[in-house]
């Protein structure tokens, strides 16, 4: 009688855990907490992500690692919270370029608007402390892809909810798609940005032309003209470049 194969072991490690421990109550515990966070940020913008560690970190912050782990378990909870407030922060600037006035607007409304978006993305980046060191890690760590991900899914679901409404006819499966892909496409633009030498303005130009075009596509075959949505009043919107 032949013998059963054993199942091989997993060879892969246990997640690490990205959650916080717990939440400072109190002012001084709330600035530990905030003291800690800035000395990872600066921290990895120093060392990079393999030589970050917690005991560099309490070194450099003048801590004990009891003081540390009170609040985070690892360094990959400290990346994680450092990664979902960058996040906060990008995602902040989609909320003020594309709108549903935009879209009402046309193929060269949204260019500019994209255009914009990708430049601001990328000074929210440049002004947040190690932010590019933040962007790799949430792409290259495994533990944190999760929070780049998440975020991603949220914006994507806003994204299609203002195209549902500028194109009432257009698929949704579609425009579900479309969204993911251009919420993918800018972030991965502005992390070439800081990859390579380029100009900002004509990577940010020529990459929402791209996207923009994209637009006359999505639409109903038998619509030519700008989604006939009303847009609700607001201010003006601001240039490309614009902080």
């Amino acid at each position: 009688m032949p013998q059963l194969l054993r199942p091989m072991p997993s060879t892969r490690s246990p997640q690490p855990s990205l959650a916080t421990k717990k939440q400072p109550a109190q002012q001084r515990a709330t600035e530990t907490y905030e003291r800690i966070l800035e000395v990872t940020a600066q921290t990895l913008a120093d060392v990079g992500i393999e030589r970050l560690s917690t005991n560099l970190v309490c070194e450099r912050a003048g801590l004990t690692p009891p003081a540390l782990y009170r609040y985070f378990p690892n360094k990959y909870a400290l990346l994680s919270e450092l990664g979902q407030r960058l996040m906060q922060a990008q995602n902040a600037r989609v909320d003020r370029w594309i709108t549903l006035e935009v879209f009402n607007g046309g193929v060269e409304s949204l260019e500019l608007a994209i255009e914009g978006l990708i430049i601001d993305t990328y000074e929210a980046t440049v002004q947040t402390v190690g932010g590019v060191w933040i962007m790799r890690a949430l792409r290259a760590v495994p533990a944190l892809q999760q929070v780049r991900l998440a975020s991603h899914a949220a914006v994507t679901q806003e994204q299609t909810r203002l195209l549902a409404q500028a194109l009432p006819e257009a698929d949704a499966a579609e425009l579900q798609l479309v969204s993911r892909i251009v919420v993918e496409l800018i972030y991965a633009t502005v992390e070439m940005i800081f990859d390579e030498p380029l100009d900002v303005k004509a990577v940010a130009r020529t990459v929402a032309g791209m996207i923009a075009s994209h637009l006359t596509r999505v639409r109903p075959q038998d619509s030519g003209q700008p989604p006939h949505t009303p847009a609700k009043p607001g201010g003006t919107r601001p240039k490309p470049g614009a902080a």
